[in-house]
């Protein structure tokens, strides 16, 4: 089994926002997979969904923590369904990315996104795998928090929406022919 962690805030008013775009990659894993049980709660402080690609088994989680505490259900889900770290990947919005862009990492440090800061404390390591989303950085000083809480512009869209496809196509891709390869296909992917 695999376990895709989407990062994001739970609540309407956060929906399309770009701290959001971990929720809304496996929301579009959901959808693509041959069959899924559909998103459930009920299982400690996330929403979950199991499905299959081939006979491959992904369980995809959305934590209910809000961001800052996202490590929490990771570490839970981890734990109650037994999966490996090695086949844990995180899914998160990046500043440090221009929009668009993906990379796809098996370990590092936070890069000061505070749901990573969670998942990496709760799990006492650093290294396990992440799909970083970039959501550029168009910001002026002391914006940081109202950007990652807005949604994309006009202009944005079709570009965030494109990269989103990417990555859940990307989740497939890791569990059909391993991280390593992924990383080769989604890093040096070109950027739109």
């Amino acid at each position: 089994m695999w376990l895709f962690a989407g990062l994001g805030n739970i609540g309407r008013e956060y929906a399309g926002t770009r701290h959001n775009v971990g929720f809304e990659v496996v929301d579009l894993v959901e959808q693509k997979m041959e069959r899924s049980t559909g998103w459930r709660g009920g299982k400690g402080e996330y929403y979950f969904a199991k499905g299959w690609r081939g006979s491959d088994e992904l369980l995809l989680i959305k934590p209910t923590t809000y961001m800052n505490l996202s490590g929490r259900a990771v570490r839970d889900a981890l734990q109650f369904y037994k999966v490996p770290k090695e086949q844990l990947i995180v899914i998160a919005d990046d500043l440090a990315l221009p929009l668009g862009t993906l990379r796809l990492r098996t370990l590092g440090s936070d890069g000061g996104h505070n749901g990573l800061t969670s998942v990496i404390y709760e799990l006492g390591t650093e290294d396990f795998a992440r799909l970083r989303c970039g959501i550029g950085s168009n910001f002026h000083r002391g914006g940081q928090v109202n950007y990652v809480l807005s949604k994309f512009k006009p202009d944005e869209t079709d570009t965030a929406q494109a990269m989103m496809e990417r990555a859940a196509v990307s989740c497939f891709e890791i569990v059909e022919s391993g991280i390593q390869k992924a990383m080769n296909l989604v890093n040096l992917a070109p950027e739109k």
